[in-house]
């Protein structure tokens, strides 16, 4: 029972810091009104959340063996609670800010730890149901994130999306309090790594802050862009150099030797990338375009992520069977370039129906892909260097997860520009079409009582109207292809695994998204 009770505690913990990473994305511009800032200046509220979680989570394991595990964790949840409730109390938006920040850095253990713990929970023989326990709780985390904030800022006020956390987080802690203990093998560290601590904030601060905020400022039109580039490359450069020559590195980067793990964060980076940005995109789409409300885009979300639930445990159990898992990722991986494809030819007619029929292949595709890869993580590491191996396969996520919404968002922008300029084209005096439905319009707003002038201006603002949706569908349509070309391009990268060797037992452990 006490098994069971901690195993509940440790995933809401996960899941709660990755309802997180998305949960403030629809209440942006409440939060602009309230607080009295530009939308852009709001926006670093999601971008100071990233910078922490991303730089945080690759160094998990050396604090869990430097502060013990059980006082990292807890201390990280209570941490995450307390800067949860002043992120709500904030009144300043630079305030908020660094309150989210410093969430973000409590928020980062509670996702790799939480793997470990869950591992240790189950013997070796039943690592397969843990991982997809694992699995389902983490899967869940991003894609409830902007519908349950869309319903709190609906229903309530934008700083529930914080107070929310505060009584989890409490009750949380206290059960971790009374029933976590020590791992039994506990890892050794030498001195405090404070060079590679410094590069890899430099270094992954500056490619996150370049990730998140380079769309909005017009890329490398910006000089800080351009400053921050300039870091990042030379900072990670700088780190890995460090890491790799220092004898007590803050974070192992030699288990990238493992061809596997290596592979296995690749296309941990790419399940990122879909898994990000069809949350912005789908949630964005259906209310924006389609007028959903924020619990009918939750509906369409839900039965593909029930199934989901089947894909992770069914995976699991093919895997403990002996399914490959080159086959079980490359199936997952077709599935969201199915969704991918179908998400593409959908216009403003498209029916709820098909649209959670479509979603019902995004949420069994990336499933099926979780404990696999888990799995092909961590084949060729050693026991001691799981924990290593996780935390980096995390961070590669996150950062995919960034790259995604980047080049979604850029994408989506560029696109724009260019329907546009297409279907303008065609709205010309020679275009028998075109005048036709001017003249309707302007005969309509003349039946309603306005004057020839006046009328023939709202004609032409309905019809400006009309192409500004119809230029944001066909750009969204391009944006899913784009995202599904990304996975199918890397599906060849799987033949460059290693093979596991004939009668080799498959260890199946937690998920890593």
């Amino acid at each position: 029972m006490k098994r069971t009770i901690l195993l509940i505690t440790v995933i809401a913990a996960a899941v709660m810091e990755l309802i997180d990473t998305s949960i403030v994305n629809v209440a942006l511009s409440h939060m602009s009104g309230n607080l009295g800032a530009t939308l852009e200046d709001t926006s670093w509220v999601i971008t100071a959340y990233a910078i922490a979680n991303v730089i945080i989570i690759p160094i998990t394991s050396f604090l869990s063996n430097k502060l013990g595990r059980r006082n990292y964790y807890i201390g990280s949840i209570i941490a995450f609670t307390f800067f949860s409730f002043m992120c709500g109390q904030a009144s300043n938006i630079w305030v908020l800010v660094i309150f989210r920040f410093l969430q973000g850095i409590g928020g980062g253990a509670l996702l790799s730890v939480s793997q470990v713990i869950v591992f240790e929970l189950f013997p070796k023989e039943k690592q397969n149901v843990a991982s997809a326990l694992f699995g389902v709780g983490v899967f869940v985390g991003p894609t409830i994130g902007p519908t349950l904030g869309g319903y709190i800022t609906e229903f309530y006020d934008w700083p529930w999306i914080f107070f929310i956390n505060v009584p989890i987080g409490i009750v949380a802690a206290a059960i971790c309090y009374a029933l976590l203990k020590e791992p039994e093998v506990k890892g050794t560290t030498g001195k405090i790594d404070w060079a590679g601590i410094i590069l890899l904030a430099i270094g992954i601060g500056s490619l996150q802050t370049v990730l998140e905020r380079g769309e909005t400022d017009d890329w490398f039109e910006a000089g800080y862009i351009i400053f921050l580039s300039v870091t990042a490359f030379f900072g990670l450069l700088l780190f890995i150099w460090w890491e790799l020559t220092t004898p007590a590195p803050v974070v192992n980067l030699r288990v990238l030797k493992s061809r596997n793990l290596s592979l296995a964060a690749i296309l941990t980076f790419v399940s990122g990338v879909g898994l990000f940005s069809s949350v912005f995109l789908t949630p964005v789409f259906a209310q924006r375009l389609l007028n959903f409300t924020p619990t009918q885009t939750g509906l369409l979300l839900l039965p593909g992520a029930i199934l989901a639930i089947g894909g992770l445990v069914i995976s699991a159990r093919l895997l403990q069977r002996g399914v490959s898992p080159i086959v079980m990722i490359s199936a997952g991986m077709l599935m969201f370039v199915v969704f991918s494809w179908q998400m593409s030819g959908y216009n403003l007619d498209v029916s709820a129906g098909s649209l959670t029929t479509t979603l019902i292949w995004r949420g069994v595709g990336l499933a099926m892909t979780t404990v696999p890869l888990s799995v092909l993580a961590v084949s060729s590491l050693a026991p001691a260097d799981f924990a290593q191996g996780a935390a980096l396969n995390n961070m590669m996520r996150q950062l995919g997860g960034s790259f995604g919404l980047a080049m979604v968002n850029t994408y989506l922008a560029n696109r724009n520009a260019v329907h546009r300029a297409d279907l303008v084209s065609n709205i010309t005096a020679d275009n028998p079409l075109a005048v036709k439905r001017l003249a309707d319009y302007t005969q309509f707003f003349i039946s309603k009582g306005a004057g020839a002038a006046d009328a023939h201006a709202r004609a032409l603002r309905l019809i400006d109207a009309g192409i500004t949706k119809q230029t944001s569908v066909l750009s969204f349509d391009d944006a899913y292809l784009l995202v599904g070309l990304v996975f199918l391009c890397s599906l060849p990268l799987l033949l460059m695994a290693s093979r596991k060797k004939k009668g080799a037992k498959v260890q199946v452990v937690l998920a890593d998204h």
